[in-house]
């Protein structure tokens, strides 16, 4: 039941981003019926009906989103996070194995994905804690324990393992803080450490980046402790890289690798990028029609109806099906960023950025992968690819929006 608040403003909901959320899904559906039509597999050739299936449910819980009070998120942010690092942490227990990956939980029949609930809890948390230090952004203890609430979440995704989702954490955190007012430096020596992560596979970069940290830490002139420390800490960050690299799963090393250029594989890791690139390139400008794409109809491309769902479009509706989808993309892009910067509610101006960085990382990495322009990583693409969980998630960021848009005028 729609709250009367809700009633009484929705001649002013935003109808644009809920109808370019709407197209999106359509996309999708229409997509997923193409990729997964006529296959011998009962599973494959369901996933069109079981998408519908949570479409309805992300449609009740998208106006459920819009009509609560935006102030009980704010009241309720720590629990809804502390739910799900629970659901996490049971996910490490006892989850369902799909592909050698515990990322799922079954209660009741119904099977569902954490991880991606997480992204818009750990949204919740951040801003929350934000909101509550607005004053105090500079003190170091307030700082680690802002970065502990976007760490945990990242690990135990990790552990599943789910590096796609884990680096998701990576974007919104540093984020919301500039949003929150962090000053550039302190963001830049917060996250050096991942920098010198990366760059620490090769030794003269390494030497680089540690050149940088030290030119940066004369500049600013601070007390000789305290650049003491942050050298020491990015070197033993260096130091521990090789250990996490070791940890990562033989398919995630090769898929970096790939990307690389380190390793060539076409028979293999390699193998996904390989056919989505002649997918997107054989659909021309106009494409091969519904359903008559070669690429998708032999089922040459592996996960066509999830993570490489953009090729499927691009071979069967071109480059104009390419076009409509970023330029959809892109209009949903500039609402977040227009809507959060119009905000007046500090935590809700913060969830606004957070979720909308969530969706820029998704659509950048995605696109990225399947025109092997970054790594592979198994990240579906938002409201398009199948998956209940991520399809809801993504109901739900945008009942936020539509919600915030409603009271945009409250303190």
């Amino acid at each position: 039941m729609l709250s009367e608040k809700l009633r009484r403003n929705f001649g002013i909901l935003d109808l644009g981003i809920i109808l370019t959320m709407l197209s999106l899904v359509a996309i999708g559906l229409i997509s997923i019926y193409s990729a997964t039509g006529g296959h011998d597999s009962n599973f494959v050739s369901n996933n069109f009906q079981r998408q519908i299936y949570w479409f309805g449910i992300g449609m009740v819980l998208f106006l459920l989103t819009v009509s609560l009070n935006p102030k009980l998120y704010q009241a309720l942010a720590y629990v809804i996070y502390g739910i799900i690092i629970i659901a996490l942490l049971a996910v490490l227990v006892k989850g369902s194995s799909v592909g050698g990956a515990a990322r799922w939980l079954s209660i009741g029949g119904l099977r569902f994905q954490p991880s991606e609930w997480a992204k818009i809890a750990t949204i919740f948390a951040l801003a929350r804690f934000l909101t509550d230090n607005h004053d105090k952004l500079d003190d170091k203890r307030r700082l680690l324990m802002l970065a502990g609430l976007g760490l945990l979440p990242m690990l135990l995704i990790f552990k599943q393992p789910d590096l796609g989702t884990a680096l998701v954490f990576l974007v919104i955190v540093p984020s919301m803080m500039h949003w929150a007012g962090v000053s550039p430096l302190i963001l830049f020596l917060t996250f050096m450490p991942a920098l010198t992560m990366i760059a620490s596979f090769n030794l003269w970069t390494f030497v680089g980046v540690m050149g940088v940290l030290l030119s940066v830490l004369f500049i600013v002139k601070k007390t000789v402790l305290f650049s003491f420390a942050h050298i020491v800490l990015n070197v033993l960050v260096g130091v521990a890289t090789p250990f996490l690299w070791t940890s990562l799963e033989a398919y995630q090393q090769k898929r970096v690798l790939s990307f690389l250029g380190l390793v060539s594989d076409p028979k293999g890791i390699s193998y996904q990028v390989i056919q989505s690139k002649v997918a997107i390139g054989s659909g021309g400008i106009t494409g091969k029609g519904f359903m008559a794409g070669t690429q998708t109809q032999l089922r040459f491309l592996p996960e066509q109806h999830t993570d490489f769902i953009f090729s499927v479009i691009g071979e069967e509706f071109g480059i104009l099906g390419c076009v409509i989808v970023i330029f959809l993309f892109v209009l949903l892009l500039s609402r977040g960023i227009q809507l959060a910067s119009n905000l007046k509610n500090r935590f809700i101006s913060l969830v606004t950025i957070g979720v909308t960085t969530m969706f820029l990382y998704h659509y950048s990495v995605n696109l990225g992968m399947v025109m092997g322009i970054m790594p592979v990583t198994g990240l579906p693409l938002p409201f398009i690819s199948y998956g209940g969980s991520f399809l809801v998630t993504c109901m739900i960021a945008i009942g936020i929006f539509v919600n915030f848009s409603i009271n945009r005028h409250e303190y």
